[in-house]
């Protein structure tokens, strides 16, 4: 059986390993340059490769060929030719998910799928059980799957991941939300990106089950008008459900069949704001459903660290809050940010844009923003939309500048919020870079 693997960085790296493992002939085609460090683990596994190129003889006599969820399918000309020829394409997740017993938990959503995943994890790892962290996030699902036995699985899954199952059912999965995001890969349907995300439930059977937030309307429309065999757990910052997970009066509360009810006062939680309280009720969900005590779930929440450069406080400089929300590459996300602010907000915003409809910030910005950094290549639509609603609103093109000019502009009590809305490829080489910037200007001033 040969294995063609397109793309050589983490999961494409991860799945030739197994590939070996299991008896593959395996190939790793990039149509980049591969970096070094994955190079050498390739050569140390007698992995044949290439870069910077596809040789269509060494990829179209696969049988089955995974690609990085990077790569766009309609757009590569080596995907389309492989579709052409019915050999299947699959994902990292539906190749690794065929050789392990291991209970998976999948995430996905728009938004909160990466603290979201960060804190099941964090919620079963102290619980002592024997589990792993995977998918978009740390190390290869498939290379974990190659080198260590897991008995469980808490895998962040993107659309893109989940394009590419044919058979994978994760036992628990989670939809934290759905807002327009990565449009430019679904033909700009809207329909396209949400029947993607629900794939994550589409082999799912009755003894499975599927987590969702009951307020967003594109999960709720999704589920009155197609079916899924898992048994529903929703959760919600407004609905009460018997089964579910909600808030009633500052606490809490999640009931799960057969187990104990979960309380919990919200204000005792690490994690603060409203879009947190859905992530937490998310994992409490799963930690209830995978037997955990509800000590054990209280203490977790209680301590859990965050994500890095989601709502990351960074440092607090002449009682000025400085808050990295790096991560937030869509309207959606800087919604939930803007909507946690209690204090006088100036916000560092700007990229590329995705189709954003700033509109839908209005009221906050409004009600929370004093001034506005525009902090990208191309403001103009920003500058269109908030330009007669703030005071002040100004346009640099280094992060040095917009921290400095935020510090000029913030006064004792306020807050800082770098929480672009967009993109960072302009001027970043990623998120990360981004949010690494800002702590680093911060840390200077």
């Amino acid at each position: 059986m040969r294995l063609v693997v397109l793309g050589g960085g983490e999961s494409g790296v991860g799945t030739a390993i197994l590939g070996k493992n299991k008896g593959y002939d395996v190939f790793v085609s990039d149509y980049g340059k591969i970096k070094e460090n994955y190079k050498e683990v390739l050569i140390n596994n007698g992995i044949a490769w290439e870069e910077e190129k596809h040789t269509e003889e060494l990829i179209l006599n696969a049988d089955v060929v995974m690609k990085s969820p990077g790569i766009p399918e309609k757009k590569s000309a080596i995907v389309i030719k492989l579709i052409e020829k019915g050999i299947p394409v699959i994902s990292e997740i539906e190749f690794a998910a065929s050789f392990t017993k291991a209970i998976t938990i999948g995430i996905t959503g728009s938004n909160g799928k990466t603290t979201t995943t960060m804190l099941t994890y964090h919620l079963l790892k102290s619980a002592g059980l024997n589990v792993a962290l995977g998918g978009n996030i740390g190390k290869s699902f498939a290379w974990q799957v190659a080198e260590d036995k897991f008995d469980s699985y808490v895998l962040e899954l993107s659309s893109f991941q989940l394009d590419g199952i044919i058979n994978y059912k994760p036992h628990i999965a989670i939809i934290t939300n759905i807002s327009p995001d990565h449009l430019d890969r679904y033909d700009y349907k809207y329909e396209n990106y949400i029947a993607s995300k629900f794939r994550i439930t589409m082999n799912q059977t009755e003894d499975d089950f599927l987590i969702y937030d009951a307020d967003d309307e594109a999960i709720a429309e999704w589920l009155k008008n197609n079916k899924t065999k898992a048994q529903l757990i929703p959760f919600s910052l407004t609905k009460k459900f018997e089964m579910g997970a909600f808030i009633k009066e500052k606490t809490m509360e999640v009931n799960i069949i057969n187990e104990e009810e979960f309380t919990m006062e919200t204000e005792t939680m690490a994690l603060e704001g409203k879009h947190n309280m859905k992530n937490a009720m998310a994992a409490t969900s799963v930690a209830k459903l995978m037997k955990i005590r509800n000590s054990t779930i209280r203490e977790s929440l209680s301590n859990f660290q965050g994500v890095e450069h989601r709502l990351e406080k960074v440092l607090k400089i002449q009682n000025v809050q400085y808050i990295n929300d790096s991560k937030a590459t869509n309207v959606n996300a800087t919604f939930f940010a803007l909507d946690s602010m209690n204090t006088p907000t100036v916000w560092i915003v700007g990229g590329v844009d995705k189709g954003n409809d700033y509109n839908e910030l209005m009221s906050l910005v409004r009600e929370k923003v004093k001034a506005i950094i525009c902090l990208g290549v191309d403001n103009k639509k920003i500058i269109n939309v908030f330009g007669d609603v703030v005071d002040v609103m100004i346009e640099v093109n280094t992060m040095e500048d917009a921290v400095k000019m935020a510090q000029r502009l913030s006064e004792k009590g306020d807050t800082v919020l770098l929480s672009p809305a967009c993109a960072s490829f302009d001027l970043f080489e990623n998120y990360e870079d981004r949010g690494n910037q800002f702590k680093q200007a911060v840390k200077h001033l």
